[in-house]
């Protein structure tokens, strides 16, 4: 860990406990302290082993753990850099397909009209595996930041003349309008999709004259993305912190969406759910599940009156939550370049670790956060 991250992280976590105080004046801030909804404190400390054994530790031969998921990938893909794809949320573009491929999904707030529909971006690291994925959609400039983490490749279809001074910078490439349509019966705007050979014609492509790399560029972040456990283990929070809280069911202040995540005491796994209903993707009706779910608490900039906006997520010292097998822990964040990645600290200042596996993120904004509940 870098000094100053954790200068600004033990700074700012000190902060945080119960309630968090909204920090700057744009659009999504105010000067109230918001405090979160969650139920049952849960305080069970130990000296035990903050980690449980899986069943195998052995990274089998021919693969190595991914930097994105910590789990075991072909080693053929360890250069690969990712792509990251725009996916519309409305309920016309539903159902959705090749999102349960993803390694990470975005929600983000795409506009605050519409009650604060959200947009998807999902990082996927093997994406040749792609056989359909979206409906594609535009970006917005906090995609573009976002997905610079990743050293990823935006795929996306177009998007408001805000997102033009971001994506003339060498770190922000992208491939915009350029994928299938498939006829499925919906107006034209839900029609574009990730098909099989999409990017593979991108990246080749020289009438695009990109030049873009299928491997990872000069602007790649060192490591993996997060401070995962080790292959093999498990974080148990319980076992790591004084203060952890039961998380069962997430509901997100996206009402639009009506966005929530749910628990299955089966998988230990989180499935999102939308509209009322559990996300099934269209290709084999799996749900779209995840591991980890990190809520990152973010103000942002409203452009103008349609609503079109710029997170603040380049910031230091932020509240959040990380919440993984059934349990949720305050954190703080930390993003403090435009190409460099989000880091997620507890309250004495050190990195979280967290557990294997596929990750659910979103920037819930500030103006709205007392109006997430973890129970």
């Amino acid at each position: 860990m870098k000094k100053r991250e954790k200068f600004i992280a033990i700074a700012m976590c000190t902060a945080m406990a119960f309630s968090v105080v909204a920090c700057g004046k744009d659009k999504g801030a105010d000067d109230s302290s918001l405090s979160v909804s969650v139920e049952d404190v849960t305080t069970e400390a130990s000296s035990e082993a903050s980690t449980e054994e899986a069943e195998n530790f052995e990274v089998p031969e021919g693969m190595y753990l991914s930097e994105i998921t910590g789990e075991p990938i072909s080693e053929e893909l360890k250069d690969q850099r990712p792509v990251a794809v725009m996916v519309d949320n409305e309920k016309t573009a539903l159902p959705h397909f090749g999102t349960s491929e993803a390694d990470v999904v975005y929600e983000l707030m795409n506009s605050t009209q519409n009650d604060r529909i959200t947009r998807l971006m999902c990082i996927v690291k093997d994406w040749d595996k792609i056989e359909q994925m979206g409906s594609v959609r535009s970006t917005r400039p906090t995609n573009i930041l976002l997905a610079a983490e990743w050293n990823a490749v935006l795929c996306h279809d177009g998007g408001p003349f805000y997102i033009d001074e971001y994506l003339k910078n060498p770190w922000a490439q992208h491939f915009s309008g350029t994928f299938s349509r498939v006829k499925n019966g919906k107006p034209r705007e839900f029609t574009e999709y990730v098909c099989k050979g999409d990017l593979d014609e991108n990246f080749s492509n020289t009438a695009s004259k990109t030049g873009y790399s299928k491997t990872y560029t000069e602007y790649k972040n060192d490591g993996s993305h997060f401070n995962f456990a080790p292959y093999g283990k498990e974080v148990d929070l319980t076992k790591v912190y004084d203060r952890t809280y039961p998380a069962t069911e997430i509901a997100l202040p996206f009402w639009h969406n009506t966005s929530t995540l749910k628990y299955n005491d089966q998988t230990k796994e989180y499935e999102y759910y939308e509209y009322g209903s559990r996300h099934e993707d269209a290709e084999d009706n799996e749900p779209l599940s995840f591991k980890n779910v990190i809520i990152q608490k973010c103000d942002f900039h409203q452009y103008d009156d349609h609503g079109y906006l710029i997170y603040n997520c380049i910031a230091a010292g932020q509240p959040g939550w990380y919440i993984t097998n059934g349990v949720a822990k305050d954190i703080t964040w930390v993003k403090d370049g435009e190409t460099h990645v989000t880091k997620y600290y507890d309250d004495k200042g050190e990195e979280i670790q967290i557990n294997t596996g596929k990750t659910y993120i979103t920037l819930v904004p500030a103006d709205t956060w007392d109006s997430l509940t973890v129970k």
